[in-house]
């Protein structure tokens, strides 16, 4: 088995160690897991505002006026929202907007388009 390090497959932290027996733990939120025998569970799973499961890639709409700290204005209501990324944690939407650049958004204030 090769010792280098591997990304945690549940915070996606980098500096996951080899431990023992195929093993591989994560030092930042201690899971533990082999890499061999990863299962779809181990996958990100994030959805919108009606239950429609979102994947990376996919194109969002904005359902409600978010304010931005620094901005004049805020996001609108019905702004699209191109290729997003799925990331771990309270806003576990990763983007970039026209007019804003990039942005962390909540799941809760979108839906698939």
């Amino acid at each position: 088995m090769s010792e280098e390090m591997k990304p945690c497959p549940h915070c996606t932290s980098p500096y996951g160690y080899y431990l023992r027996d195929g093993l591989f733990a994560c030092p930042e939120c201690g899971h533990e897991w082999n890499p061999d025998e990863l299962s779809d569970d181990d996958a990100l799973t994030v959805t919108d505002a009606n239950g429609n499961q979102l994947q990376d890639g996919d194109s969002v709409i904005v359902i409600k006026n978010l304010p931005v700290k620094g901005a004049p204005g805020p996001i609108k209501a019905g702004t699209k929202v191109r290729n997003i990324r799925l990331t771990e944690g309270d806003h576990n939407i990763s983007c970039k907007i026209d007019g804003f650049g990039a942005m962390a958004l909540k799941s809760e204030f979108v839906k698939k388009a």
